[in-house]
């Protein structure tokens, strides 16, 4: 359950009154949503911190883009650019901001655009020249973003944070009232327990309170064979409890807890270092990256994300063993209770049958 600090409480309830006027305005017309004549899927939550959108919109990517022109549009959180800008594989982390760029080196075959405006950003991608034939678009992190109108919302809800248990920011994660879950067309629930009993699912199902129109998912992490962030070496996550490695697991996401969990299934010895979200390393950095690595017995190596992978490759002053010893450990969501072609399916469906056949609203 999530921690309350009920001290801001007082600020909570003001920051909600906004909220509330805000939500009501878009309900009411007064504030426009516009829908497009194309699929548009948004992935997004309602909590800060991480729930896992980046592994969930790969997922999508890699269902559709065989059959569609898939372009992914992402504000590009951090990035020092302004604007709309469609990504090339030469883009920078710093243009485009860490997500997008590792979505684009993961698919450079896709439209990768970043643009905070998404009624632009969409309109963009539509029209301009070089993206005009795009077929499906995926919005990242844009459940807030109610000036378009997504065909298909999809909410993900973490794990380890229900949100009927959190409350509005900043005595708690919510960006909005847990009853904004309604305009989700699915809920899934990431971060999972790979063994969670059937009373568990059920213990979520209900604190979720879903309508009837909405369907729910479970997804969990699945982790492929590790490989080396400046290097060709690879290595496979069981061999490390069989050389009793210690491990430095180096985070700068949102919520690592379960990661910390899952890679203490195959790794006996494991000291965290946890930066926050969409953390920028240091030079400073470096020097706390060296002390953790040397003060852990050997053999040693550093476990790190892919998501923070594309902020560490190009920090100054690491030295040559933290690089030798450091490895990336690629995620992949799996749909949990054997539900994954039910979800394919819906998905699929939904971007074939509105291809071509929606309609822009006033």
């Amino acid at each position: 359950m999530t921690q309350i600090r009920r001290s801001l409480l007082p600020l909570s309830w003001l920051y909600g009154f906004g909220v509330d006027i805000r939500n009501a305005l878009f309900d009411m017309g007064v504030l426009p949503s516009v829908s497009y004549d194309i699929p548009i899927i948004n992935v997004g939550n309602i909590t800060v911190g991480g729930t896992g959108k980046t592994p969930h919109v790969e997922y999508l990517i890699r269902l559709l883009s065989g059959r569609y022109r898939v372009a992914v549009l992402s504000r590009g959180y951090k990035r020092k650019t302004k604007g709309y800008l469609l990504s090339s594989v030469s883009s920078t982390m710093e243009e485009i901001g860490d997500e997008p760029w590792q979505i684009k080196q993961k698919f450079p075959d896709i439209y990768v655009a970043v643009d905070a405006n998404r009624c632009r950003g969409i309109e963009r991608l539509m029209t301009d020249e070089a993206t005009k034939d795009v077929e499906v678009i995926l919005l990242d992190d844009a459940y807030q973003h109610r000036y378009v109108k997504a065909g298909h919302n999809i909410l993900l809800v973490d794990y380890h944070r229900i949100i009927s248990d959190d409350c509005l920011l900043p005595a708690g994660c919510l960006r909005e009232r847990a009853t904004a879950s309604r305009r989700a067309s699915t809920v899934i629930v990431t971060k999972c327990p790979q063994h969670i009993t059937a009373m568990g699912f059920r213990v979520i199902l209900s604190a979720l309170h879903l309508r009837p129109y909405q369907q729910l998912f479970f997804s969990t992490f699945n982790y492929g064979t590790m490989r080396q962030l400046w290097g060709k070496g690879t290595l496979e996550p069981d061999m490390l409890r069989k050389d009793n490695t210690h491990v430095l697991l180096l985070t700068g996401i949102g919520n690592p807890r379960q990661m910390e969990q899952d890679v203490r299934r195959f790794v006996q010895h494991i000291t965290p270092l946890t930066f926050s979200d969409h953390h920028y390393f240091t030079r400073r950095d470096a020097e706390t990256i060296h002390q953790a690595l040397a003060a852990l017995p050997r053999p040693h190596i550093i476990i790190t994300t892919e998501k923070d992978a594309a902020r560490l490759l190009h920090l100054k002053g690491l030295s040559e063993e933290v690089k030798q010893c450091t490895y990336v450990l690629p995620i992949e969501i799996g749909i949990m209770r054997d539900e994954k072609d039910k979800f394919d399916k819906m998905i699929t469906d939904y971007v074939q049958e509105n291809t071509g056949n929606s309609s822009v609203a006033p």
